[in-house]
C-alpha cells in the first residue's frame, strides 16, 4: 500500500462519491457506480466509507454495538446514527425493483425479518432500507476479499465530525427536513478547512449524481482515513468485534 493514499467515500445517488488523493497531492472528487470500480480505481488507498460494515445475525437494543457507542457523542446529531438490523433481514430481498409497489413490498419482507431476528422486536425504517443494496455490494467484497479488511474502514460523518472538532458534536443540522441546511453546511465548511481542505475545493458543485451533503461527507471520511492510516483514529468499540466472517465492527473516528 502506498503511504499517504487517501480516499473517504459516501454513497450518493449515483453510486459512490469518493473524496481522494495521493500523497502530497491536493484532493479530487470522482464518482463511481460500483465500489469495484472504485476499488480499481484507487487500488491503493486506505478508505474511510459512511456504510456499516459487518453485520449482526441477531440485533439487540440500539443496533450492532457501535452504533449506541457514539450516539450519545452527538447531542440533537445522535438520530443521524441508525440501527443496522440483522444479516438475514440484509439478505431478505435481494432483486432489482422495477415498481415501488415492488419496492415497499421488499421493505416490508425485510422488516418482518428484522422483527424476528431482534430483541426488542424492531422494523427496518425506510432510511435504512434505502441503503441495504450498498451495505451488501461491501459485504461481499469483505467476504471474498479477506485482505480489503485491512484498508477498508467504516465511519460515520457526524462522528467525524465530533472528532474532528475536538470532541464537540455539529450545533446546525446538514438538513431540516429533507432539505440542506446552508448554515449547516457552512458550519461543516468551516471545520474541514480548519483541517487543511481549500474553501473553494468544498465550494464547488458535486459530481453529477452526488449531493452536496455527500460531497461534505465523503470529504469528512478522507480526514478520518488519514487519521486511520497515521494511527490517530480510534474504534468504537475498541477492539472492535467481528461478525460470523470474521469482518471487523466498529465505527473508526
Amino acid at each position: 500500500m502506498t503511504p499517504g493514499a487517501l480516499a473517504g467515500v459516501d454513497g450518493c445517488k449515483a453510486g459512490w462519491i469518493a473524496v481522494h488523493r495521493e500523497q502530497g497531492a491536493s484532493p479530487s472528487v470522482s464518482v463511481f457506480p460500483t465500489f469495484q470500480l472504485l476499488l480499481d480505481a484507487l487500488p491503493d488507498a486506505t478508505i474511510a466509507v459512511d456504510m456499516p460494515i459487518g453485520l449482526p445475525d441477531f440485533s439487540s437494543r440500539g443496533g450492532r454495538g457501535p452504533e449506541a457507542l457514539v450516539r450519545p457523542l452527538l447531542g440533537a446529531r445522535q438520530s443521524s446514527v441508525f440501527a443496522i438490523p440483522s444479516r438475514a433481514a440484509l439478505y431478505a430481498d435481494t432483486a432489482d425493483f422495477t415498481t415501488v409497489e415492488a419496492w415497499y413490498a421488499a421493505h416490508r419482507r425485510a422488516s418482518e425479518v428484522a422483527m424476528a431476528t431482534s430483541d426488542p422486536p424492531r422494523g427496518v425504517s425506510i432510511q435504512a432500507f434505502g441503503i441495504f443494496a450498498k451495505i451488501r455490494e461491501i459485504d461481499a467484497l469483505l467476504i471474498a476479499r479477506p485482505d480489503l479488511r485491512g484498508r477498508i474502514f467504516e465511519s460515520h460523518p457526524e462522528v467525524a465530525f465530533c472528532r474532528l472538532n475536538g470532541g464537540a458534536a455539529m450545533t446546525l443540522p446538514k438538513k431540516i427536513k429533507g432539505a440542506v441546511n446552508p448554515a449547516g453546511m457552512e458550519e461543516r465548511k468551516a471545520l474541514l478547512c480548519r483541517h487543511g481542505y481549500e474553501k473553494s475545493f468544498l465550494d464547488q458543485a458535486p459530481p453529477r449524481g452526488a449531493a452536496s451533503d455527500d460531497f461534505l461527507d465523503a470529504a469528512a471520511m478522507m480526514l478520518i482515513a488519514g487519521r486511520i492510516a497515521g494511527g490517530e483514529a480510534r474504534p468504537s468499540p475498541d477492539p472492535p468485534l467481528t461478525d460470523r466472517f470474521g469482518i471487523p465492527v466498529a465505527i473508526w473516528a
